[in-house]
């Protein structure tokens, strides 16, 4: 108890000069905080890969689709494909009630045949017939000829009368004409002759008419010209078709495309063969790689945007016809520059931006020429050095005023 007055007695006998070294110590560490400055946090000024891109949300597309429909009026027998599958090429769309087409067919296939038969007899047939005839005639001339020398010899030797000797002359006349005749017959059935001439056109018109009709046969079945995907079907069994209708639509495989619309403030960005990493809004994580194929010259006036379409460089099963999609097209690439992130960068809009340096332990006001920006990150190409230390504390600060940094 004597101690504890004994304490007590100590400290109201020094108690005011123990409250001014307190005070004196406070006023002394407030005093050593200003003269040091406030409290800052720093980032080093580093090099690393930019990449810019542009944003950019479209559809997905096809260079063309393929309208398939029929070529002749006719009612749908079968139809063995469902709107959304994929078809390969030569795959059976459509099937049309043929059993009078094909009738036709055989009629035509049969003329054809006839007109064959007509063309082997006169080369077979007609043509020998018509020698051994010419032949005949030319013995026969020549037997003429004789007799009517003789008849001649005769006639002058007076044992014939002129009666004679004309009746021997108008049987020469005759034999010359039948060897004339026979001559224009076998000509007329060789090659390049009248009766062979109309026999090869018969041929040929018969084959015509059969391929003609051959071909509308055909037309009774429509068949996918290209693998692709069916993405429409206006028809079913039982319908009455009519030529020209547009039944399917086929959208070709391998040849997807992705169409964007750029804000015209980025076209001097964009350039053909520029690489795009593009994803579709119903699988946003599965990403895949795409191209610039083409640049629309034109702007639109009313949305300010320009069209550009860009080739999917790989197959993706997931993509369907006018599916939304975003791209992320890259438009610069810079490997290890110095750079910094944008939100550290006053006035980084305006002409001349600066940051606050953090140099020799004072607050550095340091004007910066920037370049390639790339998402959070911009280049710096001049005003900062590799390992510069920029203020990044969002407070107010004076020209060379004392900073320090956190740990």
């Amino acid at each position: 108890m004597g101690r504890m007055n004994a304490v007590w007695s100590w400290i109201r006998a020094h108690g005011g000069k123990l409250l001014l070294g307190l005070l004196a110590l406070v006023l002394g560490a407030a005093l050593l905080r200003w003269w040091m400055g406030p409290l800052v946090q720093t980032e080093a000024v580093q090099r690393r890969d930019l990449l810019q891109t542009v944003v950019a949300s479209g559809r997905v597309e096809t260079p063309h689709r393929v309208d398939l429909g029929s070529q002749i009026i006719g009612t749908v027998a079968r139809v063995p494909v469902a709107e959304g599958q994929v078809v390969k090429a030569g795959d059976v769309l459509i099937e049309l009630a043929s059993t009078e087409l094909q009738s036709v067919k055989r009629q035509a296939e049969q003329a054809v045949m006839q007109a064959k038969g007509r063309l082997r007899q006169l080369n077979d047939l007609q043509g020998p017939v018509v020698q051994q005839t010419l032949r005949q005639a030319q013995a026969s001339l020549d037997a003429a000829r004789a007799s009517g020398q003789r008849s001649l010899a005769l006639f002058e030797q007076g044992f014939i009368g002129q009666a004679a000797l004309d009746e021997s002359r108008k049987a020469l006349a005759l034999a010359d004409a039948q060897v004339l005749a026979a001559q224009k017959q076998v000509a007329s059935t060789q090659a390049g002759g009248a009766e062979h001439s109309l026999a090869v056109g018969a041929v040929a018109e018969a084959q015509a008419n059969a391929e003609a009709v051959s071909a509308k046969a055909r037309y009774a079945v429509i068949k996918a010209p290209v693998s692709g995907q069916l993405i429409g079907r206006s028809v079913e069994v039982g319908d009455v078709v009519q030529a020209g209708k547009v039944l399917m639509t086929l959208s070709p495989e391998g040849a997807t495309q992705l169409v964007v619309q750029i804000d015209e403030k980025n076209l001097r960005l964009i350039a053909l063969g520029q690489q795009a990493l593009a994803s579709a809004d119903a699988y946003p994580q599965q990403k895949f790689k795409a191209q610039v194929a083409y640049i629309n010259p034109g702007i639109n006036a009313q949305t300010g945007a320009v069209e550009v379409k860009l080739d999917v460089l790989e197959p993706v099963q997931t993509l369907r016809q006018d599916m939304t999609v975003s791209v992320d097209l890259v438009v610069a690439r810079k490997a290890q520059v110095l750079a910094l992130q944008v939100g550290h960068i006053n006035d980084i809009n305006g002409p001349a931006p600066w940051v606050w340096l953090r140099d020799a332990g004072h607050a550095v006001r340091r004007p910066v020429r920037l370049g390639l920006r790339g998402g959070a990150w911009v280049e710096v190409l001049d005003g900062l050095r590799e390992g510069d230390a920029v203020i990044t504390s969002p407070i107010a600060l004076r020209q060379g005023q004392r900073v320090r940094a956190q740990p």
